[in-house]
């Protein structure tokens, strides 16, 4: 049985655990700890800050993360979509996930969602895509997006 709740402070390490796991072993995307500064205080920088920080959790595991910053002028970046490879798909994790975040950013007035992705997460992007999100070119991002440097593919949703 999967439980979704919103992030707590004894989640930290099994959530850097996971997403490093995934970005390094299994996608080989060059990005250590101290390129993610926001994994390192999540309260503060989702949280206190009027965005919000969501884990999937299998007896009190985590297996699924998903993040949304408030940027501020109705607009909502999402970061930090993980699953642990065995519960892709099965389960429905991220697409709970996915649908928590819109619910959320709904009720916080937000009119626009986007994010950033990696060309090779071919399964990420056919998920963003198949839940309405269209490709967008960088140049056409808002500015105060919070790039990452790894990210080539940007996608946005009308919510």
């Amino acid at each position: 049985m999967i439980h979704y709740t919103t992030y707590q402070p004894e989640h930290r390490e099994q959530i850097i655990s996971l997403i490093l796991n995934i970005q390094q072993n299994e996608f080989q995307v060059p990005l250590t700890i101290e390129d993610q500064p926001d994994l390192q205080v999540i309260s503060g920088f989702y949280q206190a800050k009027g965005g919000q920080f969501w884990v999937a959790l299998h007896e009190n595991e985590v297996v699924g993360t998903i993040a949304l910053i408030n940027c501020g002028d109705g607009i909502g970046c999402i970061r930090k979509m993980f699953v642990k490879a065995e519960f892709r798909s099965q389960h429905g994790i991220a697409q709970h996930l996915l649908d928590n975040l819109i619910v959320f950013a709904q009720e916080k007035n937000l009119k626009g969602l986007y994010l950033g992705t990696v060309a090779k997460l071919h399964a990420a992007i056919r998920f963003y895509e198949r839940n309405g999100f269209s490709f967008l070119e960088k140049k056409d991002l808002p500015s105060q997006f919070p790039l990452m440097a790894v990210d080539t593919h940007f996608y946005q949703k009308e919510i």
